[in-house]
């Protein structure tokens, strides 16, 4: 069994509209998808670590809205009765009843930084909500030296209209007074433990902080319910390091999830104008940035000394050039398209599209984009009960995704 983590189960809020994929006569392999050109010369340091072959669904799907009235969703979880509960970018929480109809809006959150890429991001339920009616979510937090990522827990009242003993139980560190990238998921591991994603900050004058293990900007942690440091991690007796650093040497990760064949942590993050990346996250590993990367600077630059291999740096399964800005992933756990079957799905927000990629013993072997002429941010992409897939879009919508 899969670390329990949110769900994030989206049901109708009454048909809006639908699309159909007209469907390929077989799924075989051809040229890239991607027909641009790319932003730099910089080679790949294995073969099909970019430009997938092409493949093409064949099974005939359809996206259809089921809502288009939330508030810059980020994060979405399924209630054990069926309910959900999403967080919005402004600094509120909805629950939905099971049929997407309005139940309860949550307003005394604390205050967000609601402005460039910052706001109320992930929200994720306790494995024992049942139980204990505990909520986590994190969120771009003001403070007198800056902005930071906080990640906050709280008790769903009884009436479900407030979370009560509200408390900030990890703040990412150091503040940068800057609006931008702060990543993040939230997941939770077998013992119940959390994986937070941090974003560096992008600003030139701190994305170094990166690869340093006394700041946990950058980086993917692993802290308890209480915001300890989950004992036994990779750096828990290096001199200065923070112990709570899993792996670190992160731009912007904005998705996370579970591997259902292998059981391991899969990462997305944005690269600058090219470097987009998916990586394989495993304890104590460095991956790179801003060292090594695939991409450029917004100015056509090199990034540092432009280079894209280094010795103890980890490559990712697979990247992009141009970017597609990678926001939320999930691979196919359903049963109703066995030709999805663990394949992992990439919501793009510049790309404007949801990549899919074929994996085979950790290796991308084909990619496909759709729903192109949609024209929507794909901010968070999950399974549904029914063995469809469900997407959240920066424009408010709600997609259902399958046959």
């Amino acid at each position: 069994m899969l670390p329990v983590s949110c769900k994030k189960l989206l049901l109708s809020f009454g048909v809006l509209s639908a699309m159909a994929v007209t469907p390929a006569v077989a799924q075989q392999a051809g040229a890239p998808v991607e027909t641009k050109s790319p932003n730099s010369d910089y080679k790949s340091a294995v073969a099909g670590q970019t430009r997938a072959p092409g493949v093409k669904t064949q099974t005939a799907i359809t996206a259809t809205v089921l809502a288009s009235d939330l508030k810059s969703p980020w994060g979405i979880c399924v209630l054990p009765d069926g309910r959900f509960l999403i967080s919005e970018k402004v600094g509120t929480m909805r629950i939905l009843k099971a049929d997407g109809k309005p139940d309860k809006k949550i307003t005394n959150l604390p205050a967000v930084v609601a402005q460039g890429q910052g706001g109320l991001l992930d929200v994720n339920i306790d494995p024992d909500f049942a139980k204990n009616r505990m909520i986590f979510w994190d969120y771009a937090e003001a403070g007198t030296d800056g902005n930071v990522l906080a990640i906050a827990k709280g008790k769903l009242a009884a009436d479900e209209s407030s979370i009560e003993d509200i408390q900030v139980i990890y703040r990412a560190r150091p503040a940068y007074r800057g609006t931008l990238q702060y990543g993040s998921r939230i997941l939770f591991d077998k013992q119940g433990n959390l994986f937070v994603s941090t974003g560096e900050r992008s600003g030139a004058d701190i994305r170094m902080k990166a690869q340093d293990l006394d700041a946990a900007i950058g980086k993917v942690i692993h802290i308890t319910k209480n915001g300890l440091a989950v004992a036994g991690g990779p750096f828990a007796s290096k001199p200065d390091a923070l112990p709570e650093i899993f792996a670190y040497g992160f731009r912007n990760p904005e998705g996370m999830t579970w591997n259902p064949v292998t059981g391991e942590l899969w990462e997305a993050e944005f690269g600058p104008r090219g470097g987009d990346e998916i990586n394989i996250i495993r304890a104590g590993k460095n991956y790179g940035w801003p060292v090594i990367t695939y991409g450029i600077e917004y100015s056509g630059d090199k990034v540092g000394d432009g280079i894209q291999q280094k010795e103890g740096m980890t490559q990712p399964i697979y990247y992009w050039d141009p970017s597609i800005s990678p926001a939320g992933i999930a691979f196919y756990t359903g049963t109703a398209i066995p030709e999805w079957k663990n394949n992992l799905f990439v919501g793009g927000l510049g790309g404007s599209h949801i990549a899919r990629l074929l994996i085979v013993d950790n290796k991308v072997t084909g990619e496909e984009r759709l729903f192109r002429d949609k024209k929507e941010r794909w901010r968070a992409i999950t399974n549904g009960t029914d063995g469809a897939l469900y997407a959240v879009t920066d424009s408010g919508k709600l997609y259902r995704i399958g046959k």
